[in-house]
Order: C-alpha cells, then sequence, then structure tokens
C-alpha cells in the first residue's frame, strides 16, 4: 500500500511505526523541515519537504502536479491538517474521511449544531456576525465566551462577564483578539456563547465504523484558558459510567467520527453532561500515555491500524492486572515572554515522589517556550502520576500546583567582543 502522510506532529508523539508496517508499505512523510527532522533514522520512507508559505493540500497539489502518483490512503494525525487531508483525499479519489465529515469535527458551530439536533445539551451560542447583527440580543445575559470556531489551545478565547459586555467589546474592536480588533477579517471565523458553570471533563478513546472500543475519563484540575493565562494544569482518570458512555456514543455519531481516535470535553452542569468541542484525534499533553498506562492500548497505532482498514476490534490488549488511577500535569512558561528557566521552588517532595511515572523539567538555563504548548521537554513541567483512587490523584497534583513556584531570570545578553589592536 502506498501512505502519503501530511506529517506535523513530532514522530515521537505518534510512533508510527507502531501502527504502520514500514516494510510492508511504501510511506511518504510530506512537511516542513522541523516535523521530517522528527522521523528516526534508518526508518523506511521517503521524506518531502514543503516550505509551509502555502497551505499543505495547495503545497502537495504542487508537488503532485511536478511528480504524478497516486496513493491508497493519505493520512493527517494533526487536527490543523485533518482538512488539507481531506480535500487531497477528493481530489486523489481515494476512500477516507470526507471533508464535510472533518468539518463537523472541526467547526465549533457545525458541531454544536449537529450534537444539538440528536437531543443533547450543548451551550447556547451564535455566530458572531449574527450577535452583532442582532444588537448583541441573545437567548443568555451572564458569562460569554468569544472564541474562535477552530481554534485550539484556547488561543483568541475571551470571557466577558455578560453577552452585553461581549457586544460591547465586539463592536468596538477592543476584545483582545487581533483578527478581530486589528480589521475585523476575523469576525466570521468567530462565535459566542454562554458560559456553563462546571467541572470539565475530557472522554478519550477509539471508534471504528461507528463503534466505540475503547472509551476513558479524565477530569481537568484548571482549564485550558487558565493554562493559556499562565496557570498549570492537568486531569485525573476515573471511572466511566455506563450512561456517560452511552452519551459520549451519542456525540460521536451526530458528529460523524466513525474512525481513529477521538479526544471529547464536556462541562458537568449539575447532573448533566454538556457538550463543549470534539476532535477526531488523540488529546494533547500526555494523553495518549496516560491512556496506554490504564489500558494498554496506544491510540495512535491503533487510529492508524483503522485508517488502513486493518480489522482492530478483538485485538486490543488487555488492560493491566492491577488498576492504578493516572493523571497528567503541565506547568507553562509561555506566558512569561523572553525568560529563561532557573527551576522551580519547592518540587524537591515531589520529584522523587513513589506517585511520579514520568517528570520533565527543562534544564537550567533553557529559554522558556514562545508559545502556548503542552507537551513535555517543551514547557517548564509535565509529568504523570499515578496513585490508588482518582480522589488520591486528584488531591496530589492540587497538592503539587500549591507548592510550586516557577523561577525565572532575563537572558544574557553576550558581551561583544575586543577588537583586535593592531599595531
Amino acid at each position: 500500500m502506498k501512505i502519503l502522510v501530511l506529517h506535523r506532529v513530532p514522530y515521537p508523539k505518534i510512533a508510527y511505526h507502531r501502527g504502520i508496517d514500514h516494510d510492508l508499505h511504501d510511506v511518504t512523510y510530506f512537511g516542513r523541515r522541523e516535523a521530517l527532522a522528527s522521523l528516526p533514522a534508518g526508518l523506511r520512507c521517503e521524506q518531502v519537504e514543503r516550505t509551509g508559505l502555502r497551505a499543505p493540500y495547495d503545497e502537495a497539489r504542487a508537488w503532485l502536479d511536478d511528480r504524478p502518483q497516486t496513493f491508497d490512503r493519505v493520512i493527517s494525525m494533526s487536527e490543523y491538517e485533518l482538512i488539507d487531508a481531506a480535500r487531497l483525499r477528493e481530489h486523489l479519489g481515494i476512500e477516507g474521511t470526507s471533508v464535510e465529515q472533518v468539518m463537523l469535527a472541526r467547526d465549533k458551530v457545525l458541531m454544536k449544531e449537529a450534537v444539538e439536533r440528536v437531543g443533547l445539551r450543548v451551550p447556547r451560542f451564535l455566530p458572531v456576525e449574527e450577535f452583532l447583527g442582532s444588537g448583541g440580543r441573545s437567548p443568555w445575559t451572564g458569562a460569554t465566551v468569544l472564541k474562535p470556531h477552530r481554534g485550539a489551545s484556547s488561543v483568541d478565547v475571551v470571557v466577558f462577564d455578560s453577552a452585553a459586555q461581549a457586544h460591547e467589546a465586539i463592536a468596538a474592536r477592543r476584545t483582545g483578539v487581533p483578527s478581530i480588533d486589528e480589521d475585523g477579517r476575523g469576525l466570521p471565523d468567530h462565535e459566542v456563547e454562554e458560559f456553563v458553570e462546571g467541572k470539565i471533563l475530557h472522554f478519550d478513546g477509539l471508534v471504528e465504523k461507528g463503534v466505540v472500543l475503547a472509551l476513558g475519563a479524565s477530569e481537568y484540575v484548571g482549564t485550558c484558558l487558565d493554562y493559556a493565562h499562565g496557570v498549570p494544569m492537568g486531569s485525573f482518570q476515573f471511572e466511566v459510567a455506563d450512561d456517560a458512555r452511552d452519551w459520549v456514543t451519542d456525540a460521536l455519531a451526530a458528529v460523524r467520527i466513525e474512525d481513529g481516535s477521538f479526544h471529547l470535553e464536556a462541562i458537568v452542569d449539575g447532573t448533566e453532561l454538556v457538550f463543549l468541542e470534539v476532535g477526531n484525534r488523540v488529546g494533547g499533553a500526555d494523553v495518549v500515555d496516560t491512556f496506554e498506562l490504564a489500558t494498554g492500548i496506544h491510540l495512535p497505532s491503533f487510529e492508524l491500524r483503522i485508517l488502513l482498514g486493518e480489522p482492530t476490534a478483538g485485538t486490543l490488549p488487555e488492560p493491566p492486572a492491577e488498576r492504578a488511577w493516572y493523571g497528567w500535569f503541565v506547568y507553562p512558561g509561555h506566558h512569561l515572554g523572553d525568560r529563561v528557566f532557573e527551576g522551580f521552588g519547592g518540587a524537591e517532595p515531589f520529584r522523587s515522589a513513589p506517585e511520579v511515572v514520568t517528570w520533565h523539567e527543562l534544564p537550567l538555563g533553557a529559554p522558556l517556550p514562545d508559545h502556548i504548548t503542552y507537551g513535555a521537554h517543551e514547557t517548564a513541567l509535565a509529568g504523570i502520576a499515578a496513585t490508588s483512587s482518582p480522589e488520591v490523584t486528584r488531591s496530589w497534583m492540587t497538592r503539587l500546583f500549591a507548592s510550586l513556584t516557577l523561577r525565572t531570570s532575563t537572558p544574557r545578553v553576550p558581551e561583544p567582543a575586543t577588537p583586535d589592536l593592531v599595531a
């Protein structure tokens, strides 16, 4: 089989060799130089570098025009390039998830409309242009979230105290979102929705032909939005109830996520689950690793097998005999700008704690990241903990966050070299 991979996610996060037999299949990785540099030495494959000056679809079309060939599969494991992969599949006339399906699992307005149609609760929402056109009238009056239709990592997400305040800020172009405030070009790409108070959960797993094969549930400690503003966050696993499993199955069916991995977020309002958003991809941070530790299932590997048409149901490994309850945690640094990492105060009792499975701190003197990231070896601290119960994992993580103090310094400016004196 000839396989084209639109390669963006660093190779170690996916470990393609665990899901694709590179000796059996002819695999081409198409990506920017930094992405291709993450491929392991000796991997049997072809590498094609793209400039990144245009969309992956456009650059792939130009490459294929210069070098005509066919593929049996076009795959992307990055949510940012799922639409490009779907467009390429349609252009080449090969099977796989359609553009329409991808859009349902990428556009937050479309997905909420689809989920609401099947009777599941979603936050009340409006496209920004409709919100402005109505003079700020909305079915809710309280706290209001402004967010991009297809955003991630809470970039350009703003919470206002009321719908009226949101309308005033958007109309006056002072939201803090550059694409809205500078020239208004981003207005069609944003929505507003009511802020629903409650615990935030994420459900992760694997689906094949619409059947959920594996499912895990976790609760966030902190939020993605607070993390974007510099507050540490994590999540801990808990047992999935039967009614939650049914709810997840209905939500996936509504947005036509039928094959591969999924990452679905929901808010608990009293006893009711409120759909927030979903992606046809694996979760970020250490979701993949904690899921595998708990279940024995490496989500990207089995997703790749599903996408290649290899039967997966009945081949999943059995979970470990002794159940532990895992959680992942991250401490940000991107919010501090051009600073250098100088370690953590209060970390010593936790680094060598028996609960710690992994612990990755930046090296002393390393620059802090200049962008939002949840990745180990990129952010100031990332790791995994395991305990005997969900409650203990949550408590341990809460104590960790309360104890840590991030130390930083300004980068040193090299002194100018002294010129050689010539007699």
